[in-house]
């Protein structure tokens, strides 16, 4: 493979190089929160697929889903989906007790309807906690992490609390004043919605925490990790509404051109949807668990 001209850089291996792993997303690891994570269900599974002898765990898209719950439709390029964040970690880490995160979920299958409501209040009391005095040790930690992601995070985390104040509505939807990027309007939402702001940002500095500590447990078992590309964000995304000059937008903010899959054994009439807008940019997801 080339590229203009040359030979493109690719991770380097030996010529006799072989290597097996598994394919799983996080969300299908056991958990008595209702939804997989990045607690100990995932540490077990690095060492059962160490174990094992492999050598490769590929995870999946890991961004943060919107409408339909898909990981291959997120709403950041860089954001993480805070419901990975495991709650048995935070009760190890003081910012959360036992009796908190008592509920009852179905082994088999995530009951999104249940399960996000769940955790978002697991993680709005972590914040509270948080911000009341618990753990100030990792005060520095987080507000290095604020500055270092401000890039992303900043957009991201005032997309969401606007988000939740509008009911979940498209971005398009909200007052035209939001969706032009008014800096009268954005300063008073940043002002309005501090504190859903702060837990906004808190909970993607918990995720990227929790994400780091697997990731150094799969390398010490000599354990490589691979995510994937979801190649369109959600037209509804932090990205789109902070950056629409990078999109192919029409002159009202929506997509000039969609793009689908032909027909399949899933659909006779293919598939052309929500899901796969075409806007010009791919998503990169940046959690720190893929290498």
């Amino acid at each position: 493979m080339t590229n203009n001209g040359g030979i493109m850089n690719i991770p380097p291996f030996p010529p006799q190089y072989r290597a097996s792993g598994l394919l799983l997303h996080v969300t299908s690891l056991p958990s008595p929160y209702g939804i997989g994570d990045l607690g100990s269900s995932a540490f077990s599974w690095v060492d059962r697929i160490h174990n094992a002898g492999q050598t490769w765990w590929q995870a999946l898209p890991l961004g943060p889903t919107g409408y339909g719950n898909s990981p291959y439709q997120p709403i950041s390029s860089f954001a993480g989906n805070a419901m990975l964040i495991s709650p048995g970690s935070l009760i190890q880490d003081g910012l959360l007790k036992a009796t908190d995160c008592e509920a009852e979920f179905a082994p088999d299958l995530v009951d999104y309807d249940n399960v996000i409501p769940f955790k978002s209040r697991l993680l709005e009391l972590a914040w509270t906690n948080f911000k009341g005095g618990e753990r100030n040790d990792l005060r520095p930690a987080y507000d290095e992490f604020c500055v270092q992601q401000g890039h992303w995070l900043e957009d991201y985390a005032l997309f969401r609390a606007l988000k939740a104040k509008f009911q979940g509505a498209y971005y398009l939807d909200w007052p035209t004043e939001l969706v032009q990027r008014s800096p009268e309007a954005l300063a008073t939402a940043r002002r309005e919605l501090a504190n859903q702001i702060d837990n906004v940002r808190f909970a993607q500095f918990l995720l990227f925490r929790q994400a780091d500590e697997l990731k150094k447990h799969a390398h010490s078992k000599g354990l490589g990790l691979i995510g994937d590309l979801p190649f369109f964000v959600s037209p509804d995304s932090s990205d789109v509404w902070a950056n629409p000059e990078l999109f192919l937008l029409d002159e009202h903010h929506r997509p000039r051109f969609v793009a689908g899959v032909p027909p399949d054994y899933f659909s006779a009439q293919g598939q052309l949807g929500q899901s796969r807008l075409q806007l010009g940019c791919s998503s990169r997801n940046r959690l720190p668990l893929v290498d």
